[in-house]
Formats: C-alpha cells, sequence, structure tokens
C-alpha cells in the first residue's frame, strides 16, 4: 500500500538549500557561483557574528535573498538605503514608498513587513506583563521601535496595575504628519475598563523632532486633570523622535 505523501515528507529539502534550488523550474538557469559564494559568506558571517558583524546594507541583502532568489541584491539594498536613511528606516517606510524604489515589488514588501511585525513583536514582548521600572530602557526600545519611523503620528497608551507591570498597551489614534487627535475622556474610560491604576502615554512626531508642542502639553494637562479625578497616576508622556525621545516627566512638564 502507498503512503500519501505528507507536507512533511518535504521539509528536509525545503529548508536545508538555498531558496533557489527549493523549487525547480523548467529553464530556469542555476544561480550564478559568484552570487551563491557571496550569499554563503554573508550568512556564515552573521551566524558567526550576528547583526554587529554586517553593515546594514548587509543585513538588508539577507532580507532580500529570499524574495529575489536569482539576482545580485547588493544595489537595491544600498538603494532603499539611500532613500530611508538606516536599516530601521527601510523596515518601516510605507509599502506605497517602498514601491517607489525601481526594483522593488510585492515579494520584497512582503519580506521586509514581515521583518518589521517581527521585530515589533519581539521588542513588546520584552516589556509586557513586566514591571516599567526594571524594563525602562526596554520600554523606550520599544516604543522607538514601533513608533520612531512612522510617518504620521499616533498617540498610545500604556496601562499599568498598581505594581506598575505593564497590562495593556494599545494605539488609541492616528493622525496626519503633525497632529492626532486625542480624547481625555476616552483615555482614562479605558483605563478604567483595564482596572489599570496608572498610565504612560507615548506618541510620535513625524518630523524626527521631539520637542513637545503647545498643544501636546495642553492635552497632557487634560488627561492628567481626568485621571487625577478618579485615582488614576499618570507617570509620564514620551515624545518619540527619530533617534531620541523625550519624557514630560524629566523635562519638568508633570
Amino acid at each position: 500500500m502507498t503512503r500519501a505523501r505528507q507536507f512533511s515528507d518535504s521539509q528536509a529539502s525545503l529548508f536545508a538549500h538555498d531558496e533557489a534550488p527549493a523549487f525547480a523550474v523548467e529553464g530556469a538557469r542555476p544561480l550564478p557561483s559568484y552570487l551563491r559564494d557571496h550569499r554563503a559568506r554573508l550568512r556564515e558571517r552573521f551566524l558567526a557574528g550576528g547583526a554587529d558583524a554586517l553593515p546594514d546594507y548587509e543585513m538588508l541583502e539577507l532580507v532580500l535573498f529570499r524574495a529575489i532568489p536569482r539576482r545580485d541584491v547588493k544595489p537595491l539594498a544600498r538603494a532603499l538605503l539611500e532613500a530611508f536613511g538606516d536599516f530601521s528606516g527601510v523596515l518601516s517606510a510605507p509599502p506605497a514608498r517602498l514601491q517607489e524604489i525601481p526594483g522593488i515589488g510585492d515579494a520584497v514588501v512582503t519580506e521586509l513587513k514581515i521583518v518589521e511585525a517581527a521585530a515589533h513583536r519581539l521588542a513588546r514582548s520584552r516589556v509586557l506583563q513586566k514591571q516599567v521600572v526594571s524594563s525602562w530602557e526596554a520600554l523606550l526600545d520599544y516604543c522607538q521601535t514601533a513608533m520612531a519611523h512612522r510617518d504620521t503620528e499616533q498617540f498610545r497608551i500604556l496601562f499599568l496595575d498598581r505594581k506598575n507591570v505593564l497590562i495593556a498597551d494599545e494605539p488609541q489614534a492616528r493622525g496626519t504628519v503633525d497632529h492626532v487627535p486625542v480624547y481625555p475622556r476616552e483615555v482614562v474610560k479605558r483605563a478604567l475598563e483595564l482596572n489599570a491604576s496608572a498610565l504612560i502615554l507615548v506618541h510620535n512626531h513625524p518630523s524626527g523632532d521631539p520637542t513637545p508642542s503647545q498643544s501636546d502639553i495642553d492635552m497632557t494637562m487634560q488627561i492628567q486633570l481626568a485621571a487625577d479625578a478618579l485615582g488614576i497616576t499618570l507617570h509620564d508622556h514620551l515624545v518619540i523622535g527619530r533617534s531620541r525621545e523625550l519624557s514630560f516627566r524629566s523635562e519638568g512638564l508633570l
């Protein structure tokens, strides 16, 4: 009796080789040896030394290998960096803007967005359900990863329990390049729903400069008044810029 072929039967051959030989295409040319050797060397360097062993353009090459299996991707990696500044900027770029770069199609956008989503999920896992006091640097890293390169403003709230453990992180509103609508009543209403005892407000400035505007300061004061009335503590308001963040608490604004 012949056993039906299962997906698991193909796993070894699917993952044991480079992406190009995994699928035989009639008439397709094999990957040129110089590209095959280059890709192998990059992977070996990455496995031996991690991300610190590779500059941004080579890290991008590793990501692009999967999407473009039979072409030299170094020029494309450099074009992406020239357009978006750095590795993080490339990953965070909106799909429509990515596709403005010649050579970028759906496959490349998908690969980049998978890596971006994985980075966000990893950073979030390092702070959720942990005490904010003991994971403050990880919290700042998460906010930078999630928000620093957005091209429109986003307002998020971090909800904490009585032990200052982060119990929820929720986007509350999205806006334009320089404004996001926030309603203090909705902020405190959600805190009560989650039984949160404290809040940290976070929003980004797409301009890259985290200096708070007067409207940022006024909105923060309104939320603080609403929170104080219900016994909820507002710990801080973080404004995320491209390369740094600003804390209302540290600046004496709270």
